[in-house]
């Protein structure tokens, strides 16, 4: 657990230290990003999902390269085979996906006007329960994110390729197809219904597919430990879509306007993830990672609005709510005792 704290805190120091050198804050992003990129890639016997992952490698070296594109989640499947054709060990396979993640939030993060608070303030949550665990997913979330820069720069068919590209490493990534008209078009009633109709037959398809039944299986535990964790995720991703539309979105629209859409489009999702506490919290968690990433941007712009007499309070306040939610979960999880400690480097 110590290796998470320091981590954690070093981090939240450099964000401190370097806040009166752009020069600064620019090396030592390049430094923790790509420091955070080893630690989850080289990590060994780490996470929930290491032994299933390693299961999967194993799969993988029976199987061709083309029949791979049988198994759900092709891109997953084709990876494995490619590192098991190349002769590479299964821990390959988390310094790929590792590299694929921060990839993806790099460019994200670049958009940024603190690329260096963008990164701190997706470590207690996503880096660590994603790409240190849920490995497909997190490949998912680096694509996603590759499709908010797109989305950002208004290229809808870029989106789209990077949407289809990220449902080859996990398939619940097409809820954002639903985002395509607002690519180009306004934000309003008419053209949510237009990304509803759209996102309707996707939907049936990825509910028939023999993932999402075992997701489903899997997620509706609503009576297990982490369902309590998950409940409180989602709680604070729905207040963070709450306080932008209720806050910041009027400042963040006349200074930032070339990605106020994607703020407003994300906070709008956030907030109907309220919907989802009646169906299963557990559900909304997962989906609800993909989200973390503008929920990280909205934090981190907070600094540069204009927010009055009260700006500091709110400039401090995500990085103490995400602290709190850090520490109680790495201090109270069964998952986190059993699945993250002790923290392993290397390749053995």
């Amino acid at each position: 657990m110590l290796t998470y704290y320091t981590t954690y805190l070093t981090l939240l120091s450099s964000a401190w230290v370097g806040r009166n050198s752009r020069v600064v804050r620019e090396l030592l992003y390049w430094v923790f990003l790509i420091a955070l990129t080893l630690f989850v890639g080289f990590r060994n016997e780490v996470g929930c999902d290491w032994i299933a992952y390693e299961g999967h490698y194993s799969i993988g070296a029976d199987a061709a390269l083309l029949q791979s594109l049988n198994f759900n989640d092709p891109g997953h499947w084709l990876l494995i085979s490619l590192l098991n054709y190349l002769g590479l060990p299964h821990q390959s396979l988390n310094v790929v996906t590792s590299g694929l993640f921060f990839t993806g939030l790099h460019f994200l993060a670049k958009r940024q006007p603190d690329p260096l608070a963008f990164l701190v303030l997706c470590f207690p949550i996503l880096i660590i329960n994603m790409p240190m665990s849920a490995i497909r997913q997190s490949t998912a979330i680096g694509f996603i994110c590759l499709a908010f820069v797109a989305f950002i720069d208004r290229r809808q068919f870029l989106f789209i390729f990077w949407i289809l590209f990220g449902m080859l490493f996990h398939s619940s990534i097409i809820v954002f197809l639903m985002l395509i008209p607002f690519v180009r078009m306004r934000f309003n009633l008419q053209n949510i219904i237009f990304g509803l109709i759209l996102f309707i037959p996707a939907l049936i398809g990825m509910l028939q597919t023999e993932s999402a039944e075992w997701a489903s299986n899997a997620y509706m535990q609503e009576g297990s430990a982490e369902a309590a964790g998950a409940l409180f995720r989602l709680g604070i991703l729905v207040l963070s879509g709450a306080y932008f539309l209720l806050k910041l979105a009027p400042n963040w629209r006349r200074q930032f306007p070339s990605d106020f859409k994607l703020a407003m489009v994300g906070s709008w999702m956030m907030l109907a993830f309220i919907l989802l506490f009646l169906v299963s919290s557990v559900i909304g968690d997962r989906f609800g990672y993909y989200l973390i990433p503008i929920q990280a941007m909205i934090f981190a712009r907070i600094p540069y609005l204009n927010l009055g007499k009260w700006r500091q309070i709110h400039v401090v306040s995500p990085y103490i709510l995400l602290t709190l939610v850090f520490v109680v979960w790495t201090s109270t999880s069964w998952h986190f005792s059993h699945c993250y400690t002790p923290y392993q480097f290397g390749f053995e």
